[in-house]
């Protein structure tokens, strides 16, 4: 089922004040889709703040040039967030929520979401989703012509990182006809995919490459070749020179090996625990390998979180992905 247009319009005209909100550790799809969103509330005459939990991280700071992003509890602290209406994208989950998820619980106003993810908890608030959509930013740009508001330069070029960064640069089964004709209209609207892969890809620091280096250094196989993992402990960006969010995408070089149906890495966090991200080529879902430790996404890609040290958080999640995986190969 896609979006009810309709009513998602509707309750926007009832509102004049909003406040954005996305997922913890924020991607290009969780800031791409605030950023648009909040450019296409604008367009018609609304009040808008973005608020997150977490900071942008530092190598996406180019897709936020004005600095209209807070972050609660270093700009914004938690009495400060009023408002009509809460907008949650590109999550339906309260564990992705972290701090801000309280806020929200406390918060007098309507809530509603705008999301592509399958797995969802009971937020109160109004559901807006399309589970075949490649990236809420692709959602946005269908918002967008329901409020018959034009596409600009401002907007594109964070919803182009969106798309481009969920479908892995459009590498992904997920991608459609329809996400060529969507980014073609984002160029038309002035965005440069050159520059946006530029600052991406090609401004990486020292410590981001040595930190790849590791992550590639502990990959493991089994399963003939089919399953594939690797890890990064806390005390490894220190060593590396490197930040936390230097991981991303970081489990995508390992699909590059031959024979790769199925992929994990663990990443350890500043607070404890292991951060969870799962990959899949081939029949398994990692959505439901996911959901097996408190997280979600896609069938084809999905994460979570544990507490416990690496031996422990491997020794519960490599057998359950080793009986999905065998289960989805026959």
């Amino acid at each position: 089922m896609g979006v009810n247009w309709k009513a998602f319009v509707d309750q926007i005209q009832h509102y004049q004040s909003f406040v954005l909100v996305s997922h913890i550790r924020p991607d290009c799809d969780a800031l791409g889709s605030e950023l648009g969103m909040a450019e296409v509330l604008r367009a018609i005459g609304k009040d808008v703040r973005i608020i997150n939990a977490h900071r942008t991280p530092l190598a996406l700071s180019f897709l936020d040039p004005a600095g209209n992003i807070e972050v609660l509890g270093d700009s914004v602290e938690a009495e400060d967030v009023k408002a009509d209406c809460i907008m949650i994208l590109d999550t339906s989950a309260w564990a992705q929520l972290g701090d801000m998820g309280d806020v929200i619980r406390a918060s007098r106003a309507d809530k509603m979401v705008l999301d592509h993810h399958v797995g969802e908890d009971e937020l109160g608030a109004r559901m807006y989703k399309d589970y075949q959509s490649e990236a809420t930013g692709h959602l946005v740009v269908q918002a967008a012509d329901a409020l018959n508001v034009p596409l600009t330069r401002t907007m594109a070029t964070p919803l182009f990182a969106a798309i481009a960064t969920d479908t892995g640069w459009f590498r992904f089964p997920s991608v459609t006809s329809d996400t060529y004709r969507t980014i073609a209209r984002l160029i038309d609207a002035g965005v440069v995919p050159s520059e946006v892969y530029g600052d991406l890809y090609e401004r990486d620091t020292l410590g981001r490459l040595k930190l790849r280096g590791l992550i590639l250094s502990r990959t493991i196989t089994e399963m003939d070749g089919a399953l594939v993992y690797t890890s990064v402990n806390k005390e490894d960006f220190e060593l590396c020179g490197a930040q936390p969010n230097d991981t991303e995408d970081a489990i995508n070089l390992t699909l590059a090996i031959r024979g790769t149906q199925a992929a994990v890495i663990f990443v350890g966090q500043v607070r404890g625990g292991f951060k969870l991200s799962f990959r899949s080529r081939c029949g398994l879902d990692c959505n439901e390998v996911a959901r097996q430790f408190g997280g979600g996404g896609h069938k084809a890609a999905a994460g979570a979180f544990l507490e416990g040290t690496l031996d422990d958080v491997q020794g519960r999640v490599l057998p359950v992905v080793r009986d999905a995986l065998a289960a989805a190969l026959g």
